[in-house]
């Protein structure tokens, strides 16, 4: 099957967020390569916007996990797909394919080369792919290009503050505790950039309130803007920032969307799974010297050997010293 001869394409990515955003320069590609064809995305409801105004889509369907979702797929067997595209490959997306009944292509996971380095430290990995590439191999023919993420917001989302100061943003939540670099050492960098006269700002989700409240009540001057999982107007305050400091995150993968760079703070996770920041200008820090890394593809919700080093061992000063390196090459 040849790309240009394809009228009609479904692409399944139900989770999560940054797993859909790093789906966008594979969007962009299958576009530019045919611009004729109609593109329709499955996306889980709760990363909904990340797609909703992406201008090489069609059509954005919300699927809700375990719930009803027989009006959607009714739609989509009328739709008729040439081909489809299964990011997810598990259960769920293996049920949307079966019920459609057309050719696809699918994202294999590399499964057991994650197992070998996550349990035994064995690293089969012969080099580090990205996973918008991994994405493009699905299909032969797709050549992605030389951009990165993409996030279309609706133009009458605005910043909330007034870029005219020194801001950095601070994105400090995460959905697994190992993924998180330590609250206290966001409030003493913090500290450290306000008393040069940077102005720092807390963002996040429904999930990050209480982390993203506690941080901001210890730097004084920060403003909390963390709310609702408001992805648009998180995006919009972003867009004011010098730079974001986060952990390895959607909102990373948001912030690179968007165009603005990153301090990105790894902890059990390593570059070789291919969730680091694409094609965007960031500084990815991480704890080499450990041999327990990484202990999770996707985190944990507590150390497995209690000491929570490959955190912790990244001080403040150590990400203070190398944010002001990176600086310089901004």
């Amino acid at each position: 099957m040849i790309l240009r001869d394809i009228d009609k394409i479904l692409i399944i990515r139900l989770s999560s967020l940054g797993d859909v955003l790093l789906s966008t320069p594979l969007l962009r590609s299958i576009k530019k390569e045919n611009p004729q064809i109609q593109i329709d995305y499955i996306v889980g409801k709760e990363s909904f916007d990340a797609v909703k105004l992406n201008k090489n889509i069609s059509n954005v369907f919300a699927h809700v996990k375990n719930g009803d979702n027989s009006k959607i797929f009714d739609i989509l067997i009328k739709r008729n797909y040439d081909l489809i595209i299964d990011l997810q490959n598990n259960n769920r997306s293996a049920g949307i394919v079966q019920s459609l009944s057309k050719p696809v292509a699918k994202f294999y996971k590399p499964n057991i080369k994650k197992f070998l380095l996550v349990n035994f430290k064995i690293n089969l990995f012969k080099e580090i792919i990205t996973i918008p590439e991994r994405y493009a191999g699905v299909f032969k023919g797709i050549q992605l290009d030389e951009n990165g993420l993409e996030l279309f917001l609706p133009e009458d989302v605005k910043p909330q503050i007034s870029n005219n100061e020194k801001i950095i943003g601070f994105c400090p939540g995460s959905k697994h505790f190992t993924k998180m670099w330590p609250q206290e050492n966001f409030i003493e960098l913090g500290n450290k950039l306000t008393a040069e006269g940077n102005k720092i700002i807390l963002l996040g989700g429904t999930d990050d309130k209480n982390i993203c409240e506690y941080i901001s009540s210890k730097i004084p001057s920060a403003i909390n803007l963390c709310r609702d999982n408001n992805l648009f107007q998180i995006a919009a305050d972003m867009k004011a920032c010098e730079y974001i400091v986060c952990n390895d995150s959607g909102l990373m993968h948001t912030a690179c969307a968007v165009n603005v760079p990153v301090v990105a703070i790894f902890g059990s996770t390593v570059k070789e799974f291919g969730f680091f920041p694409y094609k965007s200008k960031n500084l990815v820090l991480e704890n080499n010297s450990l041999t327990c890394r990484p202990c999770s593809h996707i985190g944990k919700k507590s150390c497995p050997q209690k000491h929570f080093n490959c955190m912790k061992e990244l001080t403040p000063n150590l990400v203070y010293d190398s944010i002001q390196n990176f600086k310089n090459s901004l």
